[in-house]
């Protein structure tokens, strides 16, 4: 039986990423359908990507797939054909990253999940056949003059505080799972009020879409292909760009700068900063904003305890991280996960 997942070590398949000569371009889709057999999908799949020299990430659940990959840019029509000869992915939107060096992923690997987004959903009368209506950049920009809509953000803290659209409404929750209700009760009385939700590529606020219709919300939108179809949109149209400031990714970009709007602060010194970095510090690896002069200050790391950590012997840091689960505590919503000012304040 042929290989199905990658057997080389991340630091040599980094070292080779980084010495291709060719571009690559990085997309992004999704799709909504039934899967029957999503282990045996997730393998023919992974046979028909390698063979393309795909990297990524990519989920597989009986609801779908969502994908995050990157190809050489010569192979970008063959993947097209190979994903369209797929009946239910034929016409898929592929959304091509607004900012790209072509080096966000440097393996392919696809996983089996439960869902392709969690939603903690187990109404069984809930169904993605019904959902809002898809809105193109055009479209958002007429409806958004509208004072009475409500423009919603499906989307994690962290990617809210780098950009978000002028007047939207961030949905202060932990998770996906507890957004949805929140976002229910958020807009209690206020069902029958046009709402559109959006979020990074789409996918999300597609399925908070048809969980609002579920529950009772009577004129609801989504933007096609989030922020990343929207943006580009704007500039192949010359619209006026709603979106302020900068897209959240998830990849080493870390962020696609949409506007020269800095709205966010460093969390350590307060200074006007939206550049996202992982704590020095691989046994904390917290996900924070960090201006430039923090950045040398504290040698990439959130906090002194973190920078005299990264001086320890390497096994003493091996020690360090044993048995950690960073996880959660990197790519968390809340406000609560960031560390205290460093400047006191």
């Amino acid at each position: 039986m042929a290989l199905l997942h990658n057997r080389v070590s991340n630091k040599e398949l980094k070292e080779r990423l980084m010495q291709e000569t060719e571009p690559r371009t990085t997309i992004s889709f999704y799709m909504y359908h039934p899967i029957a057999n999503p282990q045996a999908f997730r393998d023919e799949l992974w046979k028909g990507l390698h063979a393309l020299k795909v990297f990524g990430r990519i989920y597989v659940a009986h609801e779908g797939i969502n994908a995050q990959i990157s190809v050489p840019s010569s192979n970008f029509d063959a993947l097209r054909q190979y994903l369209y000869s797929y009946e239910w992915m034929n016409g898929m939107r592929l959304n091509i990253a607004v900012e790209d060096d072509g080096k966000s992923f440097w393996v392919l690997r696809i996983k089996v999940r439960d869902k392709i987004v969690a939603d903690g959903i187990d109404d069984p009368n809930f169904s993605m056949e019904r959902k809002g209506k898809y809105l193109k950049a055009k479209e958002v920009n007429e409806l958004m003059q509208n004072p009475d809509v409500l423009v919603i953000d499906m989307r994690n803290h962290y990617e809210y505080e780098v950009g978000h659209f002028d007047n939207a409404i961030e949905i202060p929750s932990d998770t996906f799972r507890e957004q949805l209700p929140m976002a229910v009760d958020m807009m209690k009385g206020r069902e029958d009020k046009p709402v559109i939700m959006y979020c990074t590529g789409g996918i999300r606020c597609e399925k908070a879409s048809a969980y609002m219709l579920h529950r009772g919300f009577k004129n609801v939108f989504h933007i096609e292909g989030g922020i990343i179809n929207y943006v580009h949109q704007v500039k192949e149209q010359g619209l006026e760009q709603k979106f302020i400031g900068k897209n959240f990714v998830f990849d080493n970009r870390l962020g696609e700068r949409v506007t020269e709007d800095v709205i966010a602060k460093c969390h350590q010194c307060g200074q006007p900063a939206d550049t996202h970095t992982n704590c020095a510090n691989d046994a904390c690896h917290l996900l924070f904003i960090q201006c430039d002069a923090c950045k040398a200050t504290y040698e990439g790391c959130c906090s002194t305890a973190c920078q005299e950590v990264i001086h320890l012997p390497e096994e003493a840091q091996k020690e360090l991280r044993k048995g950690k689960d960073n996880g959660a505590h990197i790519f968390s919503k809340s406000r609560e996960r960031l560390r205290p000012r460093l400047d006191g304040r």
